[in-house]
């Protein structure tokens, strides 16, 4: 018989033991953002939140309501550039980064 594992706890134990791991995600969220891939980004950045803030904290810091920030996070999620904004900063804060855009030029 298989060993399976839930995948949002071992991201959780991941980005607790690994703070290379929680940048690298929210890197990833912001880059599928930019690159026009808002479905993946968000669950990435759902994920994220769960294994740093939560959903609770996130709430108090935006002053949003938590189940208003579920449905943004989720993959039919639709939130604004306003809301996007105050979960990455969020995040940023937690894990203390900040982000910096990187263009290249295409021929």
């Amino acid at each position: 018989m298989a060993l399976t594992r839930n995948f949002k706890q071992t991201v959780v134990e991941r980005v607790e033991r690994d703070p290379e791991f929680a940048k690298a995600l929210l890197d990833e969220a912001a880059t599928l953002f930019l690159s026009g891939e808002p479905e993946t980004a968000r669950l990435i950045l759902r994920d994220l939140v769960n294994a740093t803030l939560g959903f609770e904290q996130l709430a108090a810091i935006t002053d949003k309501p938590s189940k208003s920030l579920h449905r943004m996070l989720s993959q039919n999620g639709n939130p604004s550039m306003d809301n996007l904004a105050a979960i990455f900063s969020a995040v940023r804060g937690r894990l203390n980064v900040g982000l910096e855009v990187h263009t290249v030029e295409m021929a």
